[in-house]
């Protein structure tokens, strides 16, 4: 089960460092992600792979929240379009999660490290 807990702190903890690691083009933006994912992972427990499930949600919830809104926007406007129209904000919002995923992957590996510390 997701300790939502975890992850919306790693994901905190990750916003909070990327908004002072513009200074740092490059290194603050994976530094963030790899201190987001760690905590999660460290504060969820349970080894490698509850820490790399925590990891990667906290890494890409942030993704996935812009995505979700950017869908709403496009199935509003696609109602213009007729009754098809809403049914591109399902297109743009599952399109969205895997890039949200796959731009996640160094919080998830952080994750698991931190999910084998606190295992």
């Amino acid at each position: 089960m997701t300790n939502w807990r975890a992850v919306g702190i790693g994901f905190v903890a990750a916003l909070v460092i990327s908004i002072f690691g513009i200074a740092l083009p490059g290194l603050g933006q994976l530094t963030a992600g790899l201190v987001g994912g760690f905590l999660a992972g460290a504060i969820a427990g349970g080894g490698l792979a509850r820490g790399f499930w925590h990891g990667l949600l906290a890494g890409a919830l942030g993704g996935i929240i812009g995505g979700l809104i950017l869908a709403v926007v496009v199935g509003i406007v696609g109602l213009s379009l007729g009754p098809v129209g809403p049914l591109a904000g399902l297109g743009v919002f599952a399109i969205a999660v895997v890039v949200a995923m796959i731009m996640a992957l160094e919080s998830a590996l952080a994750g698991a490290i931190g999910g084998l510390v606190n295992a």
